[in-house]
């Protein structure tokens, strides 16, 4: 990635590390700002995933228990900073991290992990957003965290917790989110930024403060939740050990947009938030907008909207299913065949695939976590009356396809909530690389599609902590540093007509269509 100029405020170097753990890898990048230019470059690059355990509980049955390799993935930062001595120097200035949005760990008051971490796709979630509805009204709930209903929130793994683990919590002990749990590996702090606290479904969504309402229903003791630190915050430093054994300085600690869509959001290289839609695009799509303020109304509450904290703004978006389903058809075919299917190989055969063969809705339950992808996309045409594409590119095709017309629902409704149609899409993150679903994207809007930076995780994470330590002042001082050192590769629509044609046929695949009239390509209600 290129240097170059800009505005800014201190010339001094100032040397960053941005350590952005997703749910399927983890990258490690040097953010050097020097003069008036910056560089950024990955320095480190490893993959992880759940493991599954199958355990008897106390009454004898077996049960699948997905949980997280924190070893491994602590091992990894540890590798990431030696990367950063032999590659970039013995002086850092700062270390950030992001990780996906869930799960967490409880540590004692002397710092013993108290049993394995989950993973937020562990079934035990699974019948937990009822239980919740159960305590506190989900009307309520929404009204306080702006937060729609998902499994995996904190709100439900907390519960969950308290019904069937209370005796874990030990005087003193500390709940520590995932992003804490890894600065307290380093640092031996645990505090926790608004972007990941507001996901939680437990934040006062404008106190920007643990809601003790909710807290008091869901009977969590407010006293071993971290306090909440705004983004760009220095929360603390190296331990002096860590500092040593990697050959480093005691390098601040500085609490970035600790959820990883809020640092993906922020390197969006947005001209008018008030027109741009942004698209984090990984293993989960996050579609959404930048608004000054939280939206909770019963309408965007009937959308399934959440209101997610961002850097100086919220991100009213909603949660798609993503990269997970092309990832899970791949490793099922990894199973069948015995090897790795190459990404390049998967698109040749999606292209030549027939198009609009068949729909899902990306986000049916039966996608969630299911055994085998493959299966459950062939059941699912089964049950809805269509015939299943044929071969592994017409599953693949079906899935892209699928995709960019739920980004163009979702578009739709976002739309509605603020009162404005989006002009342009920004889609940023890993799956920005992907030409087959950026231009699908733009077909199935009608919109201009602009794709990257690829990195924006480690983008934003960066350009948080140069605002930590008043490198910047703002984001939008940082605009101009990412348009002018990133690519970014536009995409213009294509074939309206048939793809306004799909979407009639799409539309019949989603829940509660027939009680919604849409908005069509040009935006009008």
């Amino acid at each position: 990635m290129k240097n170059h100029k800009s505005e800014i405020r201190n010339p001094k170097l100032t040397r960053l590390l941005a350590v952005d753990l997703g749910a399927s890898g983890g990258k490690c990048f040097a953010g050097i700002f020097e003069g008036g230019g910056f560089s950024m470059r990955e320095i480190h690059r490893f993959e992880h995933e759940s493991v599954s355990f199958h355990v008897a509980d106390r009454t004898g049955d077996v049960r699948e228990r997905m949980v997280w390799d924190d070893t491994l993935i602590h091992a990894n930062i540890m590798a990431g900073l030696h990367a950063y001595r032999r590659e970039v120097g013995d002086v850092l200035d700062a270390v950030g991290i992001d990780t996906w949005g869930a799960d967490g760990h409880i540590l004692s008051a002397d710092g013993d992990m108290l049993g394995k971490i989950y993973a937020y796709r562990d079934h035990r979630l699974d019948a937990m957003i009822e239980q919740v509805k159960a305590r506190i009204s989900a009307e309520r709930i929404y009204a306080i965290t702006g937060i729609h209903f998902q499994p995996f929130n904190v709100s439900n793994q907390l519960l969950w917790l308290i019904r069937n683990r209370r005796n874990l919590l030990l005087p003193g002990c500390r709940y520590a989110p995932i992003p804490s749990l890894f600065y307290y590996y380093l640092g031996g702090v645990i505090k926790v930024d608004s972007t990941w606290a507001s996901v939680t479904q437990l934040m006062d969504a404008r106190t920007r403060t643990w809601s003790r309402e909710i807290l008091d229903r869901l009977e969590v003791p407010p006293d071993i939740l971290p306090e909440i630190v705004s983004p760009g915050a220095v929360i603390g430093a190296l331990h002096q050990a860590i500092a040593e054994t990697a050959g480093l300085n005691r390098a601040r600690l500085v609490a970035v947009g600790g959820h990883d869509t809020a640092s993906a959001f922020a390197a969006a290289p947005v001209a008018d938030p008030g027109e741009a839609l942004i698209i984090s695009s990984g293993t989960w799509s996050l579609v959404g907008r930048l608004v000054p303020e939280p939206i909770t109304t019963p309408e965007a509450m009937a959308l399934n909207l959440s209101n997610e904290g961002g850097i100086g703004n919220i991100r009213l978006l909603k949660n798609c299913m993503g990269g997970w389903l092309a990832h899970e058809l791949r490793r099922a075919w990894r199973g069948a065949d015995g090897k790795e299917m190459a990404w390049a190989e998967m698109y040749r055969q999606a292209e030549a695939a027939t198009a609009f063969a068949a729909f899902i809705d990306p986000d049916d339950a039966g996608f969630y976590n299911p055994q085998n992808m493959e299966k459950a996309l062939i059941e699912y045409c089964r049950k809805t009356g269509q015939a299943a594409p044929a071969g592994r590119g017409g599953l693949l095709r079906m899935v892209y396809e699928s995709l960019a017309l739920k980004y163009r629902r979702i578009n739709e409704d976002i739309a509605r909530i603020c009162g404005k149609r989006s002009a342009v899409i920004h889609i940023v993150g890993g799956g920005s690389r992907n030409e087959m679903l950026n231009q699908f994207t733009a077909d199935a809007t009608g919109l201009p599609v602009m794709a990257g930076p690829v990195e924006a995780t480690g983008v934003g994470n960066l350009m948080v902590q140069a605002m930590g330590l008043g490198r910047i002042r703002s984001l939008s001082e940082a605009m101009p540093i990412i348009k002018q050192a990133f690519p970014i590769k536009p995409y213009q629509p294509r074939d309206i007509t048939s793809w306004n044609r799909a979407y009639a046929q799409f539309r019949k695949m989603l829940p509660g269509y027939w009680r919604r009239m849409p908005m069509n390509v040009a935006g009008q209600f």
